[in-house]
C-alpha cells in the first residue's frame, strides 16, 4: 500500500501550489495522512488550520487519517530522538530541537514519517535541500527513508514563486473569483506533477471553468449562484459564478432607469403574460416573445421596462427569470 502524507504549516488558506501537493498525494496515495506542521508557533495563524480544512474540502481532497497536528506529538518526537541517542545538532549543525526541549520541523517530520509509515513524500521542489538530511536522519532513528518525490512550484509570470497576495494564488482566492471546485480541481489534475515550475493559468482555470457551468443543470447552477431555478437560462454563457450572479442581478434586480417607451407594447405584452401561469417554462416564454413581435411590438422597449438595460440575456430567458405578478408590475409602472 502507498502511503502518504500532506502535511501543511496552519498559515492560512492553501497557497495554489500546496494545493497542488494535496491533489497529486491524494491521486498517487492509497492512503493519506493529513498532517499540520505546527512546531514554529510564531508562523502559525488563528484559524489557519481551519482555513486548510475548508480549502481541502472544497476541492474535494479528503485523507484517510488525521488532522493530526505535530504540537501534539512533541513528546514523541523527542522520545525518538533520546531512544536513537541523537545529538541536538545533528549533520552539519542542523538543529533537531529547541533549548527549551521543543522538537523543530525536521525531527518533528521524520519521527511522524516513520511513526505513520509513509511510504512516499510528495512535494513541492522548495523541500529539495532537506531530502539527505531527511534520509540520514531516518537511518539514524533505524527506519527506511521514504521515496521522495519534488515537483515543480507554481509561480508568477516572472518566474518567482506566487506570492499568496498575487491574483489567484490561494485556493480562497480562486474561490472568491467565482471558479467551481471542479474547474480548478480539473486544472490541478492537469498539471499532475510538473518536473518544472509553471506559470500559473488563469485563462485555463477560467475555461475549464465555463466548461463546468455549462454542463451544470438549471437547478444546481441556480442553487450554486444562489437565485432561482427559473433565473439560469440567464445565467448560461457565463464564465464563472460571479459572472452568473452578476447576469441574475441584471434581470432579477428591479430596474434604476425610467424605461416607459412604447406603452402599446407595454400593454400587449401584460396582456399575453396574463394568459401564463406565474413561472413559464422555455417554450412558453419564447411564445410570449413571437406574438409580441408578430404585432410589431418593440422587444427593445419590453427589455427596458424590465430590466432597465438595452441589452443583456435573450428576452425569453429574462422572462423565464421574472415571476408573472414581478414581470407585469415592471411593464405596467
Amino acid at each position: 500500500m502507498t502511503r502518504v502524507r500532506f502535511a501543511p504549516s496552519p498559515t492560512g488558506t492553501l497557497h495554489v501550489g500546496n494545493a497542488l501537493s494535496a491533489v497529486a498525494n491524494r491521486r498517487f496515495g492509497d492512503w493519506m495522512l493529513l498532517r499540520i506542521d505546527d512546531t514554529d508557533a510564531a508562523r502559525n495563524v488563528p484559524g489557519g488550520e481551519e482555513a486548510i480544512l475548508d480549502d481541502l474540502r472544497w476541492l474535494g481532497v479528503d485523507w484517510d487519517e488525521g488532522p493530526a497536528r505535530q504540537s501534539g506529538r512533541a513528546e514523541r518526537h523527542m522520545e525518538a530522538a533520546r531512544e536513537a541517542g541523537l545529538p541536538q545538532r545533528f549533520e552539519g549543525g542542523v538543529m533537531l530541537w529547541r533549548d527549551d526541549g521543543t522538537p523543530t520541523f525536521h525531527l518533528a517530520s521524520v519521527v511522524d514519517d516513520l511513526d505513520f509509515g509513509i511510504t512516499h513524500v510528495i512535494r513541492g521542489s522548495d523541500h529539495r535541500p532537506n531530502e539527505d538530511l531527511h534520509a540520514a536522519l531516518h537511518r539514524a532513528l533505524g527506519g527506511v527513508p521514504p521515496l521522495v518525490i519534488h515537483h515543480g512550484l507554481v509561480v508568477g509570470d516572472d518566474g518567482k514563486k506566487l506570492s499568496k497576495r498575487a491574483e489567484g494564488a490561494t485556493v480562497a482566492s480562486l474561490r472568491d473569483a467565482g471558479y467551481p471546485a471542479e474547474a480548478v480541481r480539473a486544472y490541478l489534475e492537469e498539471l499532475d506533477l510538473p518536473k518544472h515550475d509553471v506559470h500559473l493559468d488563469l485563462d485555463r482555470i477560467r475555461s475549464l471553468s465555463t466548461d463546468v457551468l455549462a454542463e451544470l443543470s438549471d437547478e444546481d447552477l441556480a442553487a450554486r449562484a444562489g437565485v432561482p431555478a427559473e433565473a439560469a437560462a440567464v445565467m448560461r454563457g457565463a464564465h464563472d459564478l460571479v459572472e452568473a450572479r452578476g447576469l441574475a442581478a441584471s434581470v432579477l434586480e428591479p430596474p434604476t432607469v425610467d424605461a416607459t417607451a412604447s406603452p402599446e407594447t407595454l400593454a400587449r405584452f401584460a396582456e399575453l403574460r396574463a394568459q401564463f401561469p406565474e413561472a413559464v417554462d422555455k417554450d412558453e416564454a419564447k411564445t410570449i416573445v413571437r406574438e409580441l413581435k408578430a404585432v410589431g411590438g418593440s422587444l427593445k422597449a419590453l427589455r427596458l421596462a424590465l430590466t432597465g438595460r438595452e441589452r443583456g440575456p435573450e428576452l425569453w430567458a429574462v422572462l423565464r427569470a421574472l415571476p408573472r405578478d414581478e414581470a407585469l408590475r415592471r411593464a405596467l409602472t
